[in-house]
């Protein structure tokens, strides 16, 4: 199992709870919290393999409408 955080920008005049709120329903994703800082959402995501973390990143997440950037965190422990 690999377990990553992704940092999500939403765009200026996008509605970021309700990015945060589709980002969750991501089968992958265990969670999503909007955040205060340089990044907007923040959300967890559990895959069998790095490679379901790159799909769901580059497909899922960043699909969603307003999401302009993202950064992908892998932990290194359990």
């Amino acid at each position: 199992m690999v377990h990553a955080f992704v940092m999500v920008k939403v765009g200026g005049d996008a509605d970021t709870p309700g990015v945060a709120d589709t980002i969750s329903g991501i089968e992958t994703v265990t969670e999503a919290h909007v955040v205060a800082g340089d990044f907007d959402v923040v959300a967890e995501v559990d895959a069998p393999d790095m490679y379901t973390v790159l799909d769901t990143v580059a497909d899922a997440v960043r699909g969603v409408e307003g999401v302009t950037d993202t950064r992908t965190y892998v932990s290194m422990t359990a």
